[in-house]
């Protein structure tokens, strides 16, 4: 079933990460420019297959993910096997990167690293039956699906290096009927560790990129919560994601989110706001770059 329109329905299927195979390209040439510009001098980035006991770990985490949202009654499905050493990509831990699913649509966007548009075979029998929308997979457009935040007929597009300029305008002519509003408060990648939308008017927002000043207008009107401070996880060898994955979580309807444990701060906050919070965990959010958002794409949500 395709059909999702925002962050916060209730979900009733969704797509759920592996990490086998995980690996840092050594051939996608953008992936090593970037490389190149990382402010992290303190070790390498990392380059070649993914060391298996994260494998293993990450693997375990997302499984006990998948299961959660089961005994919520979404139906999971999980990427197809496929070998990114192998094939010289990256891999199936992060599908919110990979698709866009916009109302009825699925979106095949054309991605910062071009080796990670190869997941798209991975995922597509979730939809078998639709035919997705393509986006030019030239340069000139680039768009990771998770620079967007859908709120159902508005939509913040995150102008960073993982969106640009031309991808936005794409699908402002794709989808005229939604307002895309374009953002640049964040110059990194991708949206969903600095806006989470949580319901219908309320909005929990990274302090220290966000403020009074630079709030996207889809906002107006809103309660906002804004966090200042996290409990950072630790990492292997190279963060490939900052502190603030740790604002990354996936809601499962108006009143229930799952957020990382280690965060008691931040549960508190979402309790004193009549969420039920199931407090869980992913090891390698930051060594692989995915919180429960990342590592998650809802297909179906329903306000029923």
């Amino acid at each position: 079933m395709i059909s999702s329109y925002n962050e916060w329905d209730r979900l009733r299927e969704v797509i759920v990460g592996r990490a086998d195979y995980a690996n840092w390209p050594s051939s996608d040439p953008v992936f090593a420019d970037e490389a190149s510009k990382t402010l992290w001098k303190e070790t390498p980035v990392p380059s070649g297959p993914v060391p298996q006991w994260i494998v293993d770990e990450a693997n375990e985490d997302l499984d006990q993910l998948a299961q959660v949202c089961r005994d919520f009654g979404a139906i999971v499905h999980r990427p197809q096997p496929y070998d990114y050493v192998k094939h010289e990509g990256m891999y199936g831990y992060c599908p919110r990167d990979r698709v866009l699913i916009a109302g009825k649509q699925v979106i095949d966007v054309s991605m910062m690293y071009p080796c990670r548009n190869q997941e798209y075979t991975t995922l597509e029998h979730a939809w078998v039956g639709h035919t997705p929308r393509r986006m030019p997979r030239t340069r000139e457009y680039v768009c990771d699906a998770a620079n967007i935040a859908r709120l159902n007929d508005t939509w913040l597009f995150l102008e960073s290096h993982s969106g640009n300029r031309r991808a936005y305008d794409w699908l402002c002519e794709q989808f005229p009927e939604i307002n895309i509003e374009l953002v640049n408060f964040y110059a990194g990648v991708h949206i969903d560790s600095t806006v989470v939308p949580l319901r219908e008017g309320l909005v929990l927002l990274n302090g220290h990129r966000v403020n009074e000043s630079n709030c996207p207008r889809a906002f107006n009107g809103w309660t906002k919560l804004y966090v200042d401070e996290v409990v950072a996880q630790d990492f292997y060898q190279y963060p490939y994601a900052s502190k603030w994955i740790a604002l990354n979580m996936l809601v499962l309807d108006p009143h229930t989110v799952i957020c990382d444990r280690h965060q008691t701060n931040l549960i508190k906050l979402l309790e004193q706001h009549k969420f039920t919070v199931i407090p869980l965990e992913l090891r390698h959010s930051r060594t692989l770059g995915g919180g429960f958002h990342c590592v998650t794409l809802d297909t179906w949500r329903s306000n029923e």
